[in-house]
């Protein structure tokens, strides 16, 4: 049965956080370790990321069109154009990351059971031909593991107990014997309904809308980054019966992303895993503060005193850069760090909070911490168990040392610098020798005349030979050679970052990328770069995210029927299949196992269900219940038998015609027979396979 989450984490942290301080009180004399602790965490994850946040900012001109102050234009230089191929590519990378990832209108993460699922039966079958079924109990006992009682053995049936109610006592553990039992498979039914739970969770938590602004980053700076799952009241509309609003508050796992600017990890860890805290810098509003009080464990006294002392955000260096500000001032907004990591147990056991006995022998534990204001809004133990920190990092490119990964403008910073010096050079010589160069020889002419050029213009003269006066000159156009080296600086760019412009809609493609196998070559070359930008987002940011989720489940929303030794799978990489080749396929292997003779080899159950997730369908919604087809079979016996096929007629004085199946017509053994496919056999009867499509809920 359900509980709600944030009754359970509180129930958690009922000894584990800080009390909240008088009313009266502007300063907090427990809150001091806490403050300077995260200011100086703080302080130095700032400093060490400094040489990151000016890659991102180089990266964030690129993307904009904007110069960087460094760039020094001459005088003769007239023209400021800036190419934005560096904007061309980060969309068409993350385009690529996005079609990817919800190309399947899915979330990219599964649940299965692993290999030996512990816990949980892996396979259970009965016996669907009764002569077959009495004749087995007659030899065999029920499969039960060594000391297992059967009612242990049921309970290790998860949700399938109920619906095998009918054949419980013909029912045994392992797969079937005989052609015509029936197997089924309680340790993937609990984990399709953990994995059905956790896509209809992240569905309500809007995560497709986080991880499409975590994907873009990605491409745009190199890393990516989503935080949760966390218990939150979301607001559902609803009106009663006289026409009043009365909404609908219920508790759900929320998911976020968070921008790579307000992320500040332990400078000293390259990877997450090695991290020992991770903070993040808020930029709040006044109203935003003051909603906190609703949240859990965060002190309503604490919140007060921190709005009183009035709004303390300063803007960073960088943000005059991205918000195109030069001028330093603060703004009317607050700023909270929320700190997630390790403290020293000696600063937790002086803020008076309780720790858990296994923990008192640590010399740190993991904690939550919010300050702001020299103020500690909320200092609770970490609720998770085990504990760790609920922030996911994906590096576009593996940064070997650093949490940091490296993206696509990056990557391509010096060809963008190369093609704008050489379109700016390209359309400064097409602007000049586009227009002549007036010589005046004033000797002939007569003084004082204003000597600027114009149609119709007439110049008085003096004396001398005519024609001497006025020449006209003209500057030869490079203008060519210039956009070849553009082109070249573009091709560059191409092989810098790992996307070829063909990718993204360039025409003009030349060489072996003017024939259709041509193209079909070079788009395989390319899916090799996405392909490893898309395995960092599974196995760094997708599979821990699904963890995070199934570990909140099964610690704050345990239900039986999800239990089991399950593993979470990220599913973007296998996304790079064609939906259409993938579907093709699968029916080639539909057509080869239809064979009778092969068919008890595969599991159809489980092609059936790939087949519609290729074709972009539920396989939940379009396949047949375990009870529906267990009906649906018998129903198709029983109509065979009513209504046999008729028997194809005989000729007279010639041979009968052997029964469906191997028709040996060679009896001299000259090689010359021939074998008819036959007709597969029902429900019931032997040479049943027992996978007839069926799909366990």
């Amino acid at each position: 049965m359900e509980e709600d989450f944030d009754e359970m984490i509180m129930d958690m942290e009922e000894t584990s956080a800080i009390d909240d301080v008088a009313k009266e009180e502007y300063s907090d004399p427990k809150a001091g370790q806490i403050v300077s602790f995260v200011k100086e965490k703080y302080s130095k994850a700032e400093t060490s990321r400094r040489m990151d946040e000016e890659r991102w900012v180089q990266a964030y001109r690129n993307y904009r069109g904007l110069y960087g102050p460094d760039v020094q234009f001459t005088s003769t230089e007239k023209s400021k154009i800036f190419v934005k191929v560096t904007k061309t590519k980060v969309l068409a990378a993350y385009g690529q990351i996005a079609e990817v990832l919800f190309g399947g209108q899915r979330f990219p993460i599964s649940i299965d059971p692993t290999s030996l699922p512990e816990g949980v039966a892996d396979t259970v079958n009965f016996e669907a031909n009764p002569q077959l079924a009495e004749a087995k109990q007659k030899t065999n006992s029920k499969e039960l593991q060594p000391g297992e009682t059967y009612p242990q053995f049921l309970e290790r049936l998860g949700g399938l107990q109920e619906k095998l109610e009918p054949v419980l006592d013909k029912l045994e553990e392992g797969t079937g014997s005989t052609p015509s039992s029936v197997q089924f498979h309680p340790a993937e039914v609990a984990a399709k309904k953990m994995e059905k739970k956790i896509h209809d969770q992240l569905e309500e938590s809007h995560a497709k809308k986080h991880l499409r602004a975590a994907a873009f980053e990605t491409a745009l700076f190199g890393t990516g980054i989503m935080k949760g799952p966390f218990a939150v009241d979301k607001e559902y509309p609803n009106w009663d019966d006289e026409g009043n609003y009365s909404p609908v508050f219920k508790t759900i796992p929320q998911t976020t992303s968070v921008s790579l600017w307000n992320f500040y990890p332990d400078p000293d860890a390259a990877t997450m895993e090695e991290a020992e805290y991770i903070i993040e810098r808020h930029k709040m509003s006044r109203s935003q503060v003051r909603a906190l009080k609703n949240r859990p464990y965060f002190r309503e006294n604490a919140i007060n005193n921190a709005l009183n002392l009035g709004e303390s955000y300063q803007k960073e260096w960088w943000e005059h850069i991205m918000e195109d500000d030069s001028e330093e001032y603060s703004v009317d907004r607050f700023e909270v760090l929320e700190f997630w990591g390790f403290v020293d147990t000696e600063i937790l056991e002086q803020q008076e909070i309780d720790i858990p006995k296994e923990l008192k022998d640590s010399e740190q534990v993991s904690v939550n911490a919010w300050v702001c204001n020299g103020q500690v809004l909320r200092l609770v133990m970490n609720p998770f168990t085990p504990a760790y920190i609920p922030y996911f990092a994906s590096p576009f490119e593996m940064n070997p040392y650093s949490i940091f990964g490296v993206g696509i403008a990056e990557n391509m910073d010096d060809t963008q610098t190369l093609m704008n010096g050489f379109m700016r050079m390209a359309v400064d010589n097409a602007a000049l020798s586009g227009n002549l160069l007036i010589e005046i020889d004033e000797t002939n002419l007569v003084p004082g005349q204003d000597l600027s050029v114009y149609p119709g213009k007439v110049f008085r003269r003096q004396g001398g030979a005519p024609g001497q006066a006025i020449f006209g000159t003209k500057f030869p156009n490079v203008s060519n050679e210039n956009m070849q080296m553009f082109d070249k600086a573009r091709v560059l760019s191409d092989e810098s970052t790992g996307f070829p412009s063909f990718a993204h809609g360039q025409t003009g493609v030349q060489g072996v990328g003017r024939t259709a196998s041509g193209i079909s070559m070079l788009m395989s070359a390319a899916n090799g770069s996405i392909r490893n930008v898309i395995k960092n987002i599974d196995d760094y940011l997708l599979a821990p995210l699904g963890k995070a989720f199934f570990s909140f489940n099964m610690q704050f929303n345990f239900t039986p029927e999800i239990k089991g030794d399950l593993e979470v799978k990220a599913r973007g990489t296998e996304s790079l299949m064609a939906t259409e080749v993938r579907s093709q396929r699968l029916m080639q292997f539909m057509q080869v196992v239809s064979n009778p003779v092969l068919a008890p080899f595969a599991r159809m159950d489980y092609i059936v269900r790939e087949i519609a997730k290729s074709m972009d369908l539920d396989p939940d919604k379009v396949g047949n219940n375990l009870t529906e087809a267990a009906v649906q079979a018998e129903v198709l016996k029983k109509f065979r038998e009513e209504n046999p096929p008729p028997a194809p007629p005989q000729q007279p004085g010639g041979p009968q015609r052997a029964p469906a199946g191997a028709q040996v017509q060679d009896t001299q053994g000259s090689g010359g027979g021939t074998i008819g496919t036959g007709t597969a056999p029902t429900p019931g009867e032997q040479g049943f396979s027992a996978n007839t499509g069926q799909t366990v809920q």
